[in-house]
């Protein structure tokens, strides 16, 4: 078989297989949409036995022409069961200029479940990220909450910075919270003596120097804190709290009782 005769038959198959694509059962379309490629699957869209399961099926397939992104794009139709978009959101070879239609449309769960899908790309969840921060003012309560138990630590970090004394307890045991967004929150307005009384009990961050420190310097932090931390500080330190412009008067009077309660013992 010549080299003309061997491109006629692959172009022979290739159109039955194209119209069996476009002809398909809702079953054979399964199978159509697992076992091909390429051209294949773009034609696959034009099959009136398309459904939201089929584009689900499709939509988690990794290794997807561009243009069958294109063409999805391009049609309302194939975007409006929201199963739909999150498998295709859920995709990490989507386009960012794609992505960035799709995302605004999902609930603020599934952004979540974006974030934390394994092989998504930074761009994908930064992006993912920057949609549920935009919605937290608008939350309710509970959806915080979960939010705050749940997040990456971009979401956890803007949770933490609105300061609602619930919402803190809960980011605090947050895997992905580290500790400089600690460190921030108890530098910044939004801190207040119950929120600092819950980093000071907590037993993942109260025994970190740093934030030791950070709660002395706080001149909201109840004079519990000063009894509880000052006997394990260095003098220089404590001489540190005692130049600090940020603390009371009656913070600074702590500081002054642990220093002469040393010399005393000196």
């Amino acid at each position: 078989m010549d080299d003309s005769a061997k491109i006629a038959m692959i172009d022979q198959k290739l159109s039955q297989l194209l119209q069996r694509a476009v002809t398909a059962d809702k079953d054979e379309l399964f199978q159509i949409i697992q076992e091909h490629s390429g051209e294949v699957l773009l034609t696959v869209l034009r099959n009136p036995a398309l459904d939201e399961n089929h584009l689900v099926a499709l939509f988690r397939r990794r290794g997807l022409p561009e243009e069958l992104f294109s063409a999805v794009h391009a049609s309302k139709k194939l975007l409006e069961n929201n199963a739909v978009k999150f498998a295709l959101a859920c995709n990490p070879e989507i386009p960012t200029h794609f992505a960035s239609v799709i995302l605004p449309q999902l609930n603020i769960f599934d952004l979540l479940k974006i974030c934390i899908l394994p092989g998504i790309t930074p761009d994908h969840r930064m992006l993912a990220e920057r949609h549920i921060i935009q919605r937290l003012p608008a939350q309710p309560l509970g959806n915080k909450l979960t939010l705050a138990r749940r997040s990456t630590a971009a979401v956890v970090d803007a949770l933490l910075r609105e300061g609602l004394p619930l919402v803190v307890e809960a980011c605090l045991d947050n895997p992905h919270l580290k500790e400089g967004t600690i460190y921030q929150f108890l530098n910044s307005s939004s801190s207040t003596a119950e929120t600092i009384s819950m980093i000071a009990r907590n037993g993942r961050w109260k025994g970190r120097p740093n934030i030791r420190l950070a709660i002395l310097k706080n001149p909201r932090t109840p004079a519990i804190w000063f009894t509880m931390f000052l006997p394990g500080l260095p003098h220089n330190t404590l001489n540190e709290l005692i130049s600090s412009p940020r603390l009371t008067f009656a913070q600074k009077e702590l500081v002054r009782q642990a220093c002469s309660g040393r010399r005393s013992k000196s």
